[in-house]
């Protein structure tokens, strides 16, 4: 049932805010790019998105992302010892300094992959995981296609350049919010700014971090095939955008060319907020409740980037299958509301039960069978529709 005079009122009046009329324009010197708006999965700005790339150690959120599924499957703890293999302590390149013949924690190893970007952590998760780093290689190129990333093949744990080794920024992009939405619990560390093992402390190489900008995310790679890039993530007045940006000179430029987008992104967008979180949208009609409606709230604050300029011809409404049989639970999904302005597909927010409303008494379902009953005999009624 798509239900729209009260609540594209209620919509309209939350959408009718001032935007500047101008969007700047916004170019990267990056090969690649693409920035979108968390909340609604809009890209804010695309460059070759979707072109297969060596993502360096970017990839390495894809065997962060294993380990946090392994976690939440109960397969291992953060408590859990990872034996250390020659293998391992043999990698070059950024590294925790794991000495092999000794064992490390999964939670060790979080930090050692996030903040210290070490391969050798990479490695000791592969085989703890899997055994072989291969075959780890090989269960999250399969698992990446399951989540819709069609651009990435990986060939090992931690971006070390290998031929065939590649990943888009719109498959970083996916990985990251993923991570953001799924472990928020594992996210919190990606905006640490140093860790310290084994007496060495070393530096998250994140330039944002520490650039006030709102970043907290995620993972900056580089090889000399690779080039310099970060997959990064910001929130400023509660909304997050998420990026990737590679393909960059140097380290230098990462820094500059991802701050710019930040800036861009949060200037040449505004933050629109249509309901506060818990905020009553509308009503939706109960069948066989003890109350004949129930409310409909925004589950968390429903807000979303829209270009400068785009007040004009935005629409909101309010889709739900109703009525909706008791009983119910608060915080139950019942619809969504859905927004459109030029320019950009639909987005769709969901809305929640309220309120619980319990099953109607004897008397209540007496009186909705009854009516059921009167309807079915009027139908038969010659001549009536």
């Amino acid at each position: 049932m798509t239900w729209t005079p009260a609540r594209t009122a209620l919509a309209a009046a939350a959408l009718a805010l001032a935007m500047p009329s101008a969007l700047a324009a916004f170019e990267t010197k990056g090969t690649t790019a693409l920035a979108v708006d968390h909340a609604t999965g809009l890209a804010l700005y695309e460059k070759n998105a979707d072109a297969p790339l060596p993502p360096a150690s970017m990839s390495k959120l894809m065997t962060l992302y294993m380990l946090f599924e392994a976690i939440r499957d109960g397969e291992v703890t953060l408590e859990t010892e990872f034996s250390i293999s020659p293998k391992a302590q043999a990698m070059g390149g950024s590294r925790m300094f794991l000495e092999a013949g000794k064992t490390v924690s999964v939670a060790d190893l979080i930090l050692g992959i996030i903040v210290q970007s070490g391969n050798d952590a990479c490695v000791v998760v592969a085989e703890g995981l899997y055994g072989d780093e291969a075959a780890f290689a090989d269960a999250m190129t399969e698992r990446a296609r399951e989540l819709g990333m069609n651009d990435t093949t990986l060939k090992n744990s931690s971006g070390w350049p290998e031929p065939g080794h590649v990943m888009s920024a719109r498959d970083l992009v996916i990985l990251s919010r993923r991570i953001i939405e799924e472990f928020p619990e594992h996210y919190e560390h990606f905006d640490e700014t140093e860790y310290t093992w084994n007496g060495i402390t070393q530096q998250n190489r994140n330039p944002l971090l520490t650039a006030g900008l709102g970043a907290d995310g995620l993972k900056t790679g580089h090889t000399a095939e690779a080039g310099y890039g970060l997959a990064g993530s910001a929130v400023q007045e509660g909304q997050r955008i998420v990026f990737v940006v590679s393909g960059l000179g140097s380290a230098a430029e990462r820094a500059a060319e991802t701050a710019a987008l930040v800036k861009w992104a949060y200037g040449a967008f505004d933050t629109v907020r249509f309901f506060d979180a818990g905020e009553v949208v509308t009503e939706a009609e109960v069948w066989l409740g003890a109350s004949d409606r129930v409310p409909l709230v925004a589950p968390e604050a429903l807000q979303m980037l829209l270009p400068q300029g785009a007040r004009d011809g935005i629409k909101a409404r309010v889709v739900y299958a109703g009525p909706v049989e008791a009983p119910i639970a608060a915080g139950q999904t019942l619809g969504k509301l859905v927004v459109e302005a030029p320019g950009i597909e639909p987005v769709s927010f969901d809305l929640a039960a309220g309120v619980d409303v319990a099953r109607g008494g004897l008397g209540v379902r007496l009186g909705a069978a009854g009516q059921v009953a009167l309807d079915q005999a009027l139908a038969l009624v010659p001549g009536r529709d």
